[in-house]
């Protein structure tokens, strides 16, 4: 019962994107629309920026994801196995750096990014996600758990401290690994407040950011049900097969690896 009441607004959402402007405002939680019609999305696709939203999403996600998945692997390791000064003062840094709320950093991170000249371009956007201390954390853990006897042995193979973790750590950490990739997609898919300070042109938006837009009504008149709901259901999509393609790899690969 539970999951039926969670999902239906989703169900609402799609049976609405595919409804007239009529039948909408008329019955807008009926599941049936008195009259099927992809409208809405026809205006999306062919008569509205939303391509140029979809595209940049996109861009940015990708690079995004690349470059968290790749800094948040090596910081953790770092951090669960290296023996530096300092190493406990970062730890805690990141720690503290996680309590902060998002919103409280809105205006530092906007200072910076002008600073820097990269304000209105990509490298704006995508710079300030490539890292986030949540990823960090859970790969620090994530290593903690592997046993420190399967590097000991590499080492005594001769393995280095990066083959050591490109050859054994790393395979051994897909469950991690997987679930980085499916934060850090979603994470930066679904973006808002970071894509507001660090862009203005119109030729940048993101999807979030001009989904937004639309649902308050800046790009429209009326209440436009189906077109924002049938960009909002678009939206899910690329999170969804991201999840449905890698969750069945978040699974524990570490039995075996060592017998004691």
């Amino acid at each position: 019962m539970l999951a039926i009441a969670y999902i239906f607004p989703f169900l609402v959402n799609i049976a609405t994107s595919f409804k007239t402007e009529p039948d909408a405002a008329a019955d807008p939680l009926s599941l049936v629309p008195a009259t099927w019609t992809a409208a809405a999305y026809e205006r999306l696709f062919l008569n509205s920026d939303f391509p140029v939203w979809f595209k940049n999403s996109i861009v940015v996600t990708v690079f995004v994801t690349a470059g968290r998945v790749f800094f948040d692997l090596l910081a953790g390791y770092a951090l669960a196995r290296l023996r530096f000064r300092g190493r406990s003062a970062v730890f805690a840094a990141l720690i503290a750096v996680m309590a902060v709320p998002g919103v409280v950093l809105l205006i530092p991170k906007f200072l910076v990014i002008n600073q820097l000249g990269i304000y209105d371009s990509y490298f704006g956007m995508i710079i300030p996600l490539l890292a986030d201390a949540a990823g960090v954390f859970i790969m620090k853990n994530f290593f903690e758990s592997i046993p420190v006897s399967v590097e000991e042995q590499a080492k005594v193979d001769g393995a280095g401290t990066f083959r050591t973790f490109w050859s054994i750590v790393l395979p051994m950490s897909v469950p991690a690994v997987m679930t980085i990739v499916i934060l850090s997609f979603q994470g930066s898919w679904n973006e808002l407040s970071h894509f507001i300070v660090s862009t203005q042109d119109p030729a940048l938006t993101t999807l979030t950011k001009g989904v937004a837009q639309l649902s308050s009504g800046q790009l429209s008149a009326g209440t436009q049900y189906p077109l924002k709901l049938a960009a909002a259901a678009i939206m899910t999509i690329p999170v969804a097969i991201v999840f449905f393609i890698f969750q069945k790899r978040i699974m524990n690969a570490t039995a075996g690896a060592v017998k004691e």
